[in-house]
């Protein structure tokens, strides 16, 4: 049957399960941008009060909806827990993208190296990095946001030799921090095999790119994927960015993995459905543009006309949800029901 296809290159990551390690009290392997959540949806009916349900594990979870693909992070560096964690993915047929704190300076690259080295013991098949917030918001200068970026490129300079030691790549996500060809630049210029990106479907629109056309400069140097889903709606400082279950927003994801899996047919994606309220996008706002530079960092005003274009002609399918008007229980419930509806929707794509 359908419904039970073994989805040998789709996963979750535990960002798609925010509300739900929240209500199991964090839950193991559960913080943002390491790759990790917990699992085990309510089975039927009002899902309880956050402070009855268990810790959420996010490898029973997509063992349990038969899935080939998880983020996750070790539980610890101990050699037998490093042993039973591989014991348990490969038990379950489960492939794994692993994350581990780059080293700020020299004196970290012997602990990176360490984490490096139990993640390549416990089978992970690349590692993932989200270095950066979302840079409209987070620097209010070019000069703040460049720092940072130069900051950002001497971490990946001395993780590279210990990649290159064990043989592990490390995918850098386009987080709403650098435009493709920022991103893309950097990697030509590190030349190294073991680094390379972790392509997000829908995060650089916030920048003003089309997804495609961010696809298309990224390409050369994608190894693994978040999947999502957008939706977008005007507002009067810019526009909406929301994740929405797939195949209810905007996105070519068909297109985009036809794309990918060409490359590599068995590229893993994993799941980011971030049930929350919409992301602003002040693109009407000087503080928006304060980070850009017209030579060093230009965004060029075909990209705004291109994007604002995207956004007037694709309008949502349903109303945006905002879940801080929410209840927890109303917000938990809309999560899992979102990750199950992408969950049966990438039933339907045979290449998943």
């Amino acid at each position: 049957m359908l419904a039970d296809r073994f989805l040998k290159n789709f996963g979750v990551a535990g960002t798609s399960f925010g509300a739900r390690t929240a209500a199991g009290g964090g839950g193991r392997r559960g913080t943002r941008g390491s790759g990790g959540a917990p699992a085990g949806a309510p089975k039927g009916g009002e899902p309880p009060k956050a402070a009855a349900l268990p810790p959420f594990d996010i490898i029973e979870y997509a063992h349990e909806m038969n899935l080939g693909v998880v983020e996750a992070r070790l539980p610890s560096l101990d050699a037998e827990s490093i042993k039973a964690f591989r014991q348990k993915l490969e038990s379950y047929n489960l492939r794994v993208i692993m994350g581990a704190p780059l080293p700020e300076d020299q004196a970290g690259v012997e602990a990176f190296d360490s984490a490096v080295k139990a993640c390549k013991e416990a089978g992970a098949i690349n590692l993932r990095a989200a270095m950066t917030q979302r840079r409209y918001e987070e620097f209010d200068t070019f000069e703040r946001f460049k720092a940072n970026f130069e900051r950002c490129q001497q971490q990946v300079a001395l993780a590279e030799p210990v990649l290159r030691k064990y043989k592990m790549a490390l995918a850098l996500e386009n987080h709403k921090g650098w435009r493709a060809v920022e991103h893309a630049a950097w990697l030509k210029r590190l030349g190294s095999e073991w680094v390379g990106v972790h392509f997000d479907f829908g995060n650089n629109i916030a920048l003003c790119e089309d997804p495609m056309d961010t696809l298309s400069v990224l390409y050369p140097y994608i190894i693994s994927g978040h999947i999502k889903d957008m939706a977008v709606e005007m507002y009067d400082e810019g526009f909406l960015l929301a994740e929405v279950p797939l195949g209810d927003g905007f996105l070519n994801l068909k297109g985009i993995l036809d794309t990918l899996q060409k490359k590599k047919p068995d590229m893993a994606f994993n799941l980011e459905m971030m049930t929350r309220d919409p992301l602003k996008i002040p693109v009407f706002t000087s503080g928006y543009w304060a980070t850009f530079n017209d030579t060093a960092s230009p965004l060029p005003g075909k990209d705004l006309a291109k994007i604002l274009d995207v956004v007037r002609k694709n309008k949502p399918k349903y109303p945006l949800w905002y879940t801080s008007k929410m209840s927890p229980e109303e917000g938990l419930k809309l999560e899992m029901d979102n990750n199950r509806k992408c969950i049966e929707w990438a039933r339907t794509v045979p290449t998943l």
